[in-house]
């Protein structure tokens, strides 16, 4: 074999190595991050540890929001289980009951102690100020 022809198959060689591993490093540093949000039934399943982070996603059930001063406290349901959030600040103006919402934080005994709240809505929704425009 020529000079040249091994120096070609340690480089595809290398590359083939580089790449696996780099493959196995990201794939290694994503396996928790993947998942956009978890639902009650998988919180409640599998209880997270009380220092990790993570989104809950749901329905805001309808009867259970309560405001007081900027506190917010409701529950979200996946349609099988139930989970306390409990949020202090301003939610969105799409929030409100019946309707779906994303929130981050900690579970801490039971309720999910939230530090920001996301509001979903459908892809017919069209800002207040728009609407009134006739756009």
């Amino acid at each position: 074999m020529s000079l040249k022809k091994k120096r070609r198959i340690r480089i595809i060689a290398f590359s083939v190595v580089a790449l696996i591993v780099a493959t196995t490093v990201i794939g290694f540093g994503l396996r928790n991050g993947i998942q956009f949000f978890k639902t009650p039934t998988e919180v409640l399943a599998k209880s997270p540890a009380g220092h990790e982070v993570f989104r809950l996603g749901g329905m805001v059930e309808v009867g259970s929001l309560k405001r007081s001063g900027t506190q917010v406290n409701f529950r979200i349901s996946d349609g099988i289980n139930v989970v306390p959030v409990t949020y202090d600040g301003i939610v969105p103006n799409l929030f409100k009951e019946g309707e779906g919402t994303i929130a981050t934080g900690k579970l801490v005994d039971g309720t999910f102690m939230a530090t920001e709240i996301l509001a979903k809505h459908d892809e017919s929704y069209m800002p207040a100020e728009l609407a009134e425009m006739g756009l």
